[in-house]
């Protein structure tokens, strides 16, 4: 039987509690087997395994099912444990397989859970240890140490020349990832174990290999170090390795978690020259870095590649996309092309992105466009609310379109919606832009019938109308009015009307008489304003002296 070709991998023997345990590659509830003391310790060893050759088969002869080994050791032992535990540490020494010393290791491991200094190295040194990759990841693998400490101990080692040990694949990516999970990830760390990758991949060829640079890569991101993470990347090629999906993303979060979104896009367009992309959730969490970085139109690029690849970002992240898009008009056409991907059952819960292009285009004054929606919104989903509706009405009563406003208005009482207070306000604002203020007050006459509460802003916007008009007493009236309806003018209604009368009707009796109201109420107009007042008083006066010397 050839085995020598067994691999040296986790065999402990403890000889004090005679117990340990074997495994193989195959089915474990097949091939491991846990033999203890009939004091029954509980105690368990570690696990020695069979390794397979390229053909996927083992190349050790008798060894295929397991049975030849295991069920006659079982019976062995079972007769007498201690006899067969010593014959078996004997046949693991002719047979080549690696015992860990446990009182050294525990040695290593104690001085390593201890603060550092000085003298680690010299100390390692005179322990005398034998050191083997199985010792090595082991004490690497070991919790609660500091990783300061084990990048120290790994240098040690790789300056020992250990005729059993040699740097390996396994060796570094254990030190890297228990490095990166440790509980105090201190940045000099990170740095220590970069400086130490960098000098075994310039020595040690075929080492280092992509998951393990990932790894490095993503604790970069987690200490949010973009630039050191692009320094990793970009020795990729040196190390002979080839960056993938994963490698370019926890580049382009490392980069975004500092705001550094212009270099993370160009991260991304190394990627997608790469013909790579992770799956659908990081597209995803890329995507919403970079609107939140004011890059939505890149990242509407890298939805259309995603989605070509039926590789389709979360909902959220979608609707964030989306979002992000119609607050720009150069890209308000890119969010409304994206809602034809709205299919099916996710239509009807849609209603965050589909009112998100309504304000867009309303916004960019493409009305007709915003009506088009709404209308298959109503038709096909998602249901229009008050918000959509008020949407459009705005738009056209910016527009100065007020027929088409009140065909949107008589559509939405059609599908049993009541129209809102802001709704009539917008309604009423477009009719005051016009100088129809007599369909303004018919409009406000409705909101009263329909609301037992308006708002500031619905007389604000009538207010102001009859001030342009200098009708001022109109205006006074309606101010003395809001109180019946719950509202209470602020200052700003105040100093709008006062600044009115003081300017255009020279009625500074009626501007003071508006001060003491304020006054009475708590409420304080700005220096200006009064300035205003008592400037319009004194002319005023001095005017009527004139007169009364003229006339004398």
């Amino acid at each position: 039987m050839h085995r020598n070709r067994l691999r040296e991998k986790d065999v402990e023997v403890s000889r004090s509690s005679k117990s340990f345990s074997v495994l193989t590659d195959e089915n474990p509830s097949d091939s491991e087997i846990h033999l203890s003391e009939s004091t029954g310790s509980g105690l368990e060893a570690e696990h020695a395994s069979v390794d397979f050759g390229e053909n996927g088969c083992a190349e050790v002869n008798n060894f295929a099912s397991g049975e030849e080994i295991y069920e006659p050791l079982h019976e062995n032992i079972e007769e007498n444990g201690d006899t067969h535990t010593e014959q078996f540490v004997q046949d693991n020494a002719e047979e080549g397989i690696y015992e860990i010393d446990l009182e050294k290791l525990e040695s290593v491991l104690s001085l390593l859970q201890s603060s550092p200094d000085g003298s680690l190295e010299s100390t390692l040194e005179n322990m005398g240890l034998a050191l083997h990759e199985e010792f090595v990841v082991r004490v690497l693998e070991t919790p609660h140490v500091l990783g300061e400490n084990l990048i120290r101990f790994f240098k040690w080692t790789m300056q020992e020349k250990a005729p059993d040990f040699k740097v390996t694949a396994r060796v570094v990516d254990a030190l890297t990832r228990v490095v990166r999970s440790g509980g105090m990830r201190k940045k000099k760390d990170a740095y220590a174990l970069w400086d130490l990758i960098k000098e075994i991949g310039e020595n040690e060829n075929g080492v280092l290999n992509t998951e393990t640079l990932n790894v490095l890569i993503a604790h970069f991101s987690e200490l949010g170090k973009g630039k050191a993470a692009v320094e990793v990347l970009d020795k990729f090629s040196d190390f002979g390795c080839v960056p993938n999906a994963d490698t370019y993303y926890f580049t382009i979060e490392a980069l975004c978690r500092r705001c550094m979104f212009e270099f993370a896009w160009s991260v991304s367009q190394r990627m997608i020259d790469a013909e790579t992309l992770p799956d659908g959730l990081k597209i995803g969490k890329l995507i919403s870095w970079f609107c939140k970085g004011r890059k939505a139109k890149d990242a509407h690029l890298l939805y259309t590649l995603a989605k070509d690849r039926k590789q389709y970002p979360p909902r959220s992240s979608f609707n964030f996309l989306i979002s992000s898009l119609s607050k720009e008009d150069q890209t308000v056409k890119l969010a409304l092309e994206m809602l034809d991907d709205v299919e099916g059952e996710a239509r009807k819960f849609a209603i965050k992105p589909f009112s998100s292009v309504i304000r867009g285009l309303c916004r960019m004054k493409d009305v007709e466009e915003a009506k088009i929606l709404l209308l298959k919104m109503i038709n096909d989903g998602p249901p229009p609310g008050n918000a959509v509706f008020n949407s459009v009405i705005n738009g056209y009563a910016k527009a100065g379109d007020l027929e088409k406003a009140m065909e949107i208005v008589e559509s939405m009482e059609s599908r049993g919606l009541k129209p809102d207070v802001y709704t009539y306000t917008v309604i009423m604002s477009g009719y005051c832009s016009g100088g129809q203020i007599e369909e303004a007050c018919k409009i406000l006459s409705d909101a009263k019938e329909k609301h037992s509460k308006l708002s500031p802003a619905t007389y604000h916007t009538l207010i102001r109308g009859f001030c342009k008009l200098e009708e001022f007493d109109k205006a006074l009236k309606l101010m003395n009015e809001m109180k019946d309806f719950g509202v209470e003018a602020n200052v700003d209604e105040y100093q709008k009307l006062i600044q009115s009368l003081c300017l255009r009707a020279l009625d500074w009796e009626t501007a003071e008489k508006l001060l003491e109201e304020m006054k009475e109420k708590g409420l304080h107009l700005n220096g200006i304003t009064r300035g205003l007042i008592k400037a319009v008083k004194e002319l005023h006066l001095e005017e009527a002296e004139t007169v009364q010397m003229i006339s004398d």
